[in-house]
């Protein structure tokens, strides 16, 4: 795989993981304040999915090197929306 194709593929799973879990950030502040929180849930939850599937499905393109590379910047992501909601939550500590 060329080294493009793999740092591409790794931005394009940041990208989605940054839609995915910072929408799942906002879905939450939303649902709190709703009196239809599950509606919300629900809805974001199928909509976050079916993007960041098709994102993976597209960026992929038959080839598991680029499908692991997005998969890895999928989890980057995780792992820098975890670091900033506990510093948020700790209040910046």
């Amino acid at each position: 795989m060329i080294f493009s194709d793999f740092a591409l593929a790794l931005a394009a799973g940041l990208c989605l993981g940054a839609f995915f879990f910072g929408g799942l950030w906002w879905t939450t502040r939303r649902a709190l304040a709703s009196s239809h929180s599950a509606a919300w849930f629900m809805g974001s939850f199928v909509v976050r999915t079916g993007v960041t599937l098709g994102g993976f499905y597209l960026v992929g393109d038959g080839r598991w090197e680029r499908l692991a590379a997005c998969l890895l910047g999928f989890i980057m992501a995780r792992m820098a929306a975890t670091r900033l909601t506990k510093s948020c939550m700790n209040g910046g500590k």
